[in-house]
C-alpha cells in the first residue's frame, strides 16, 4: 500500500489513578493501521486492549502521544463527525431511549439521513436479528440483542474504521460465525479497516489477517496471521499465546 497509513499511534500513553499511585495502562504504543487492515487485538485481561480502542474514538485521550487519522490528530477533527467514521461497539452497549428503528437510525437523523437512504430492516438481517424487531422497545431486548443492534446501529453510519470490543462475548456459536462472516465481507468488499479486541485466539485467526499481542500496556508483538501466533519474537508475546499468563481464554 502507497502513501501514508489510515491510523498511526505515536508514542501513546494512558494512566490511571489509584490510591497507591499512577500507573501505565497503556505506554509507548506505536504502531500504524493501513487503509482495509483487518487487525486483532489478543492479549491478558488488564493489558489495555479496550484502552486503546476508546482512545480512537476519543472517549478518551492520551495522556501521552498522538493518535493520527490520514495523517492528522484526531483532536483536530469534530468528535460527531470522528464517531461517524471510526464506530465502536462495546462489548456491553447501551440502548438509546425508544425503538430498535430509532437506535439505528440515530446516527444518519443527526446528518440529516433517515429512513431512505439506511435500510434498518437490512442492517438488522445483516446482523442476524428478524426486521419484525423495529418496533421494538430496545431497552426490552436480550443482551445478545442489544450486542446485534448496536452493531448494526454503528454499520449505519458507513464507517470507513470499524472498532470491535469483544462483541461475539455474548452470542451463541451460530450468531458468532454469522457476525464473523459479515465483518470480514464487509473488511473485504467495502474496504472497511476492522480493530476487533477478543479474548478468543481461535477467533483472532479465524478473523485476522494480522494480530497485535499487548501485554502490560505494552504492545510487544505486532504481525501477519498466523506466522504471529505460531512463531512469536517476544518472550512475553509467547508465553501468553502458550497459554502461561492470566487472562488467556479459548485456544
Amino acid at each position: 500500500m502507497s502513501g501514508k497509513p489510515l491510523i498511526e499511534l505515536i508514542d501513546v500513553w494512558k494512566y490511571r489513578h489509584l490510591e497507591s499511585g499512577t500507573v501505565p495502562t497503556l505506554q509507548q504504543i506505536s504502531a500504524s493501521v493501513e487503509n482495509g487492515s483487518l487487525i486483532t487485538l489478543v492479549g491478558p485481561s488488564g493489558a489495555g486492549k479496550s484502552t486503546l480502542l476508546w482512545l480512537l474514538n476519543r472517549l478518551e485521550d492520551p495522556d501521552r502521544g498522538e493518535i493520527r487519522l490520514r495523517g492528522r490528530s484526531i483532536k483536530e477533527i469534530d468528535v460527531l463527525g470522528l464517531r461517524r467514521e471510526v464506530g465502536l461497539v462495546l462489548q456491553q452497549p447501551v440502548m438509546l431511549p425508544g425503538t430498535v428503528k430509532d437506535n439505528i437510525l440515530y446516527g444518519p437523523r443527526l446528518k440529516g439521513a433517515g429512513e431512505r437512504e439506511v435500510d434498518a430492516a437490512q442492517l438488522l438481517s445483516d446482523v442476524g436479528l428478524s426486521p419484525s424487531l423495529l418496533d421494538r422497545d430496545a431497552g426490552k431486548l436480550s443482551g445478545g440483542q442489544r450486542q446485534r443492534v448496536a452493531l448494526a446501529r454503528t454499520l449505519a453510519n458507513r464507517p470507513r474504521v470499524l472498532l470491535l470490543d469483544e462483541v461475539t462475548s455474548s452470542l451463541d456459536p451460530q450468531s458468532t460465525a454469522r457476525i464473523e462472516n459479515l465483518i470480514i465481507r464487509l473488511n473485504r468488499e467495502k474496504n472497511i479497516t476492522v480493530l476487533w479486541v477478543t479474548h478468543n485466539l481461535k477467533q483472532a485467526l479465524r478473523v485476522g489477517r494480522e494480530a497485535w499481542i499487548l501485554v502490560d500496556g505494552k504492545l510487544v508483538e505486532a504481525g501477519t496471521l498466523p506466522g504471529v501466533f505460531l512463531h512469536p519474537q517476544n518472550a512475553l508475546a509467547g508465553a501468553y499465546i502458550s497459554g502461561k499468563l492470566e487472562g488467556v481464554e479459548e485456544h
